[in-house]
């Protein structure tokens, strides 16, 4: 799998403000290291069974969520109109803006991931639901944290 050819099958929204790992500090490179393999992709766990996981994340003005891996598919729920910068694993930077109720739907065939961070650069707090498939492809992924 070549990262850059699966990035762009990908429902990856927003504008591209960096290729390259342009901007890219020292510290965020040596995060996505740390977390390559982090399951833990919301701020907190609401509900799992046998067949989903049900995350929050929930970011103020300026804060992030570091970096973190997807593998099972799954969707986001914007629950508010918001901003974040998200930096992608393929060297990629960019700004997305999310309208209230907004959903995007991924999925991953055997091997294939997404590894991203994403920072709320909005004035206000920025609010997402994910929900993991667990009868995916890919095995489930443990948190880290």
């Amino acid at each position: 799998m070549t990262t850059n050819n699966f990035l762009s099958d990908l429902p990856l929204a927003g504008t591209l403000i960096g290729e390259n790992f342009e901007g890219w500090t020292d510290d965020l490179r040596a995060e996505f290291d740390t977390h390559a393999y982090d399951g833990e992709v919301g701020s907190r766990l609401l509900s799992e069974n046998d067949r989903v996981r049900v995350w929050e994340i929930r970011l103020a003005p300026g804060e992030r969520w570091h970096a973190h891996r997807h593998v099972l598919d799954y969707f986001w729920t914007a629950v508010n109109a918001g901003t974040s910068r998200q930096h992608t694993f393929d060297g990629t930077t960019r700004d997305v803006t999310y309208s209230a109720g907004e959903t995007r739907h991924f999925h991953f065939a055997a091997g294939e991931y997404l590894l991203h961070d994403i920072e709320n650069v909005g004035d206000g707090e920025l609010i997402f639901t994910t929900v993991e498939h667990l009868d995916s492809e890919n095995a489930p992924l443990a948190a880290s944290s």
